[in-house]
């Protein structure tokens, strides 16, 4: 079965509310703006930017301005017994991410608002349509606030510039002859490696947008996930669709002896903890291998098994080191294939884990992404971010016992599958399976 098979066509679901009806109107515009001045695209991004505006102007007019219209929305879910987006709270949980007087610094470089007023993403910054197909994985560079590449099934990729003067498109990647299902920025963000459906591995310039080296998978296979190592970037982990996790030197080419493995599915999500010695592999079966990663030689030794949930496929992981006396746990955040989110604690030097918390979210057929928002402070509470296949955004406080929703971001017309932020938060990428990427600014 090949990746695209997951892009199967749902029917959409409607579930328009009145936080964020002027969200449904841009999903429609954003939609059929094609077909507005088809040879001028920076009007087409223009009309959008100053829709959104206008919308948002008009229901603050009304009374029903985002703030309003939060609350309305946390005593209509209330009533309902669905997860509301705010309310009063209780005591913090044992164990929690709380205040504490040597939060200071920490809580100074969130403006020191509470966490749902930080994550009130609502105002469009900038659209982009250059993929013609599903847009796989957005994923902004590191430490870097605007540029941004994304890869489509359309068998491209693209880097693009979103924070100085007009959003554009630097370039456009064309190597791949099939579908390209993921891609990583190296360390440096000189380079990035993508991988294709085709069964190749490309390397990249990223700023001249040119190919610099093609690896073919050695066992034939589609290659479904790809990864730099964090702290070695001449290492690569390649997950591909006969169950095989490759280490790749980048420099010669070669797979090393003893940096593969075999697991029981299709490799469809890889990560790494910040120390890169632990790796994480899920498959399409729901099931998490760890592996022992060696700097020295890339060779893998099978650490922990985990099975989230039989013949779920796992389609994102993403590892975060909470490095604060109040949560010091390493956590892995885990979108499976059955309707749910998944926050995993790491329990040993093996990378055991053992599940924390679990959040119901609309995701079946579709290789949803999601990930830890970068901020990671010692104000109360923390955030994920998650795509969905309501075509809906979700940001969940991950420390919440009850209503974990804090905020929905509802301007797409399609599942949403990417989500990725810029380092410092004060932008938001998300990508759906029309291949439309919306860039969000903060409140």
């Amino acid at each position: 079965m090949s990746y695209s098979a997951c892009y199967s066509r749902q029917p959409r679901r409607r579930g328009c509310t009145k936080m964020a009806w002027w969200q449904q109107v841009l999903a429609v515009d954003a939609k059929f703006n094609n077909h507005r001045a088809p040879a001028t695209p920076g009007f087409k991004t223009l009309y959008i930017r100053r829709r959104s505006q206008l919308l948002r102007d008009s229901a603050r007019e009304e009374g029903d301005s985002p703030r309003c219209m939060s609350r309305n929305m946390s005593v209509t879910m209330s009533q309902t017994g669905s997860q509301g987006i705010e309310g009063p709270q209780g005591p913090p949980p044992a164990g929690s991410v709380v205040p504490t007087q040597r939060a200071e610094a920490s809580k100074a470089i969130v403006g020191g608002t509470s966490i749902g007023e930080n994550y009130a993403f609502s105002g469009v910054h900038h659209i982009f349509d250059q993929h013609a197909d599903s847009v796989t994985m957005v994923k902004f560079a590191h430490n870097d606030l605007g540029l941004l590449a994304c890869s489509s099934l359309d068998s491209t990729l693209s880097v693009c510039q979103v924070s100085e003067g007009e959003p554009r498109v630097l370039h456009t990647l064309r190597h791949h002859t099939a579908g390209v299902t993921g891609f990583d920025w190296s360390s440096t963000n000189d380079l990035l490696l993508s991988c294709g459906e085709d069964g190749a591995i490309c390397l990249w310039s990223s700023s001249t947008g040119q190919c610099l080296r093609t690896v073919s998978d050695q066992a034939g296979g589609q290659v479904l996930s790809c990864l730099f190592h964090p702290l070695n970037s001449n290492w690569a982990v390649l997950g591909n669709s006969r169950g095989l996790v490759q280490v790749l030197n980048i420099s010669t080419g070669h797979y090393p002896k003893g940096g593969t493995s075999k697991v029981a599915g299709q490799v469809t999500a890889l990560t790494f903890d910040s120390s890169g010695k632990t790796l994480w592999a899920g498959d399409d079966k729901g099931i998490i291998i760890s592996f022992l990663f060696d700097l020295g030689s890339g060779g893998l030794r099978k650490g922990k098994r985990c099975v989230v949930s039989e013949g779920a496929a796992i389609t994102s992981l993403s590892a975060r080191t909470w490095a604060s006396r109040e949560a010091p746990n390493p956590t892995l955040l885990v979108s499976a294939a059955c309707n749910t989110l998944l926050l995993y604690r790491v329990v040993d030097k093996e990378g055991g884990l053992r599940l924390k918390r679990n959040f119901s979210i609309s995701h079946v057929y579709q290789p949803v992404r999601s990930t830890f928002c970068p901020l990671m402070s010692f104000r109360q509470g923390a955030c994920v971010v998650s795509g969905c296949e309501d075509c809906s955004v979700w940001f969940l406080d991950v420390e919440r016992d009850t209503r974990p929703l804090i905020n929905r971001l509802q301007g797409h017309a399609a599942p949403v599958l990417g989500v990725t932020f810029n380092y410092d938060e004060s932008l938001l990428a998300t990508s759906d399976a029309t291949g439309l990427v919306i860039v969000w600014k903060r409140q």
